[in-house]
């Protein structure tokens, strides 16, 4: 697999974050793709650098050109070579413990998407707060409602996809958005989507990206994805190399 790591502020969680993907997956990971911008700090950086005293020449380090996580991730993809490609973090919201999970579902079902779900049966909250847990479990519950699935967590962008698969899909959105595109669009396609449960607690370092402006996005990502037409949820063409 390729794993996707974006970094903005970030330090002692990239350590840990590596050192367990190193410990419980080394040999399933071909390629390590650490995603930085302009905001990266230069601690984060140096961290970002020595993964390469864990993984060798297996690690890439992408200065993104689009804006946000979304933008991040949409270069990613197309920069992936593995099989499979993971998306993750580097501020442990997103458990590394679970990547050898990922990849046993992977391995008996290599065309699905295999996501993390925190309303799975075995998954929860830590230090969500009430009235955003409330307002989480409405959402997924109008995302089921809307795209007839039996999914519960379409927000979690904690996900493994085949490769082929997000360098097909024409990606549209830049901020956290992003992550609820894609499990949408896979869904429109007919692909098979797997959960697993997960238990989420709140960073412990850095700054969350994730502001009430940008979560407001969610809702017209959900409503345009439903009526947008499945051609257009494709490329026209392979994408063009980025450098």
């Amino acid at each position: 697999m390729t794993v996707l790591l974006p970094a903005v502020t970030e330090t002692d969680s990239v350590d840990e974050t590596a050192r367990i993907l190193k410990e419980t997956s080394d040999e399933d990971i071909a390629q390590v793709l650490v995603v930085v911008c302009d905001r990266t700090t230069p601690e984060t950086l140096a961290r970002c650098e020595a993964l390469e005293s864990r993984f060798g020449d297996r690690v890439h380090i992408h200065n993104q050109h689009l804006p946000f996580l979304g933008g991040a991730m949409r270069e990613a993809f197309d920069l992936a070579t593995a099989s499979h490609v993971i998306m993750m973090s580097t501020d442990l919201e997103t458990d590394p413990k679970l990547v050898p999970r990922f990849i046993e579902l992977a391995k008996k079902h290599p065309a699905a998407v295999i996501t993390a779900s925190r309303w799975a049966p075995g998954g929860g909250f830590s230090g969500y707060g009430r009235a955003r847990v409330a307002a989480n479990w409405v959402f997924q519950r109008l995302t089921s409602l809307l795209y007839n699935t039996h999914l519960t967590d379409a927000t979690f962008g904690y996900r493994l996809f085949p490769t082929p698969l997000v360098q097909a899909i024409r990606w549209e959105g830049l901020r956290h958005e992003f992550l609820l595109e894609t499990v949408l669009k896979p869904l429109r396609l007919g692909v098979e989507v797997i959960e697993i449960p997960t238990f989420w607690t709140p960073r412990q370092e850095g700054e969350s990206q994730n502001s009430l402006s940008t979560q407001a996005r969610y809702i017209r990502t959900l409503l345009a994805h439903r009526v947008q037409g499945a051609a257009t949820i494709l490329r026209q063409s392979s994408p063009a190399p980025i450098t």
